[in-house]
């Protein structure tokens, strides 16, 4: 025994100790999320993932690697099947965690502990915030109506309306937020529209302390065509979206295009109308008829914003023979 304690002192005295205090991880609620950890490559690696302890619970074991293979025996129930290291990295002091599925509940303080018999032990500390980005923000209008809205996010946003061109007009809004069972906020706001102002753009910004995004509702516009070839203007300030749909009376779907989106974005209804789409997201139409009058609305998006316009299309009867063609999006 006393050869045994001595060994252990030792050990203790001549390995070096590594405390690092970490970064902060943002992650994705309901995603994937790679929890950073390096350490100096060395022989016999032992790596413990743990989520260090707070007043309403002990430390949770997350994860353990050690004799080459993952140890999840004692791995906290609300971790299992969730966690994974980069096993073909670890040979190079790489022992980040990553943790699928991301929750609310797993905001908090994490230690990664590395041990190798040559570089010997240390500790990184990685402080893990999880947040429900703003992903998009609905604009629709009824009459002298706007409603601006968002769902699914965290932590609890902001919403502010403002006007294009910049006017000393009050906005006046009503503007509820609600959580869900999830924690997820859920953000909608009312605007009436004074009946004497008509020229203004109206932009919705909903943001957090994480990101922003808006939607711009541009002025709505009324255009007589012909049946027989017409293009209906998306009136974007942007020439490259991430996605555009086109709607007829706000129910029907004409088109629903990404940039990786070419050949199925039209719907089957709308095949034979639809002759091409510019990359402005102006949409040019043929072989029309008066079951095609109505409300068209273009929802024109970039990374971090989205462009709405509306407009009335009337349809002058056009006695000529209506021109064929095949759909054609660029």
């Amino acid at each position: 025994m006393a050869g045994i304690k001595c060994v252990m002192f030792v050990v203790v005295v001549t390995f070096p100790w590594t405390l690092t205090r970490g970064d902060e991880v943002s992650c994705v609620f309901m995603k994937s999320c790679i929890l950073p950890c390096s350490f100096q490559p060395g022989s016999d690696v032992v790596i413990h993932w743990i989520r260090v302890s707070t007043r309403d619970q002990p430390n949770q074991p997350i994860h353990s690697y050690y004799h080459n293979e993952d140890k999840l025996s004692h791995q906290d129930q609300r971790f299992r099947t969730r966690t994974s290291l980069l096993k073909d990295q670890i040979s190079r002091g790489n022992a980040s965690l990553q943790l699928t599925g991301v929750e609310f509940q797993d905001e908090g303080r994490y230690k990664c502990y590395t041990s190798t018999i040559t570089a010997g032990n240390k500790e990184t500390f990685i402080n893990v915030k999880v947040d429900a980005p703003v992903n998009k923000v609905n604009i629709e209008q009824v009459e002298n109506r706007i409603t601006c809205s968002s769902n699914g996010i965290y932590p609890e946003p902001e919403l502010i309306w403002s006007t294009n061109p910049p006017s000393t007009l009050t906005l006046e809004a009503k503007t509820t937020v609600q959580q869900t069972e999830q924690q997820l906020y859920c953000i909608s706001s009312l605007l009436i529209l004074s009946d004497s102002v008509t020229d203004l753009d109206y932009i919705c910004t909903v943001s957090t302390n994480r990101n922003e995004r808006r939607t711009t509702l541009l002025k709505s516009i009324s255009i007589t065509v012909s049946e027989t070839e017409n293009t209906i203007p998306c009136t974007s300030r942007k020439t490259n979206f991430s996605g555009l749909i086109w709607r007829f009376n706000h129910s029907q779907i004409i088109l629903n295009q990404t940039r990786s989106d070419t050949l199925d974005a039209v719907s089957e209804n709308w095949r034979q109308h639809v002759k091409y789409v510019s990359k402005s997201g102006s949409l040019t139409l043929q072989d029309l008829s008066v079951n095609q009058e109505g409300l068209y609305t273009c929802e024109y998006s970039t990374t971090d914003e989205t462009y709405i316009t509306t407009a009335f299309v009337n349809i002058k009867k056009d006695r000529g023979k209506p021109a064929k063609g095949s759909v054609f999006l660029k």
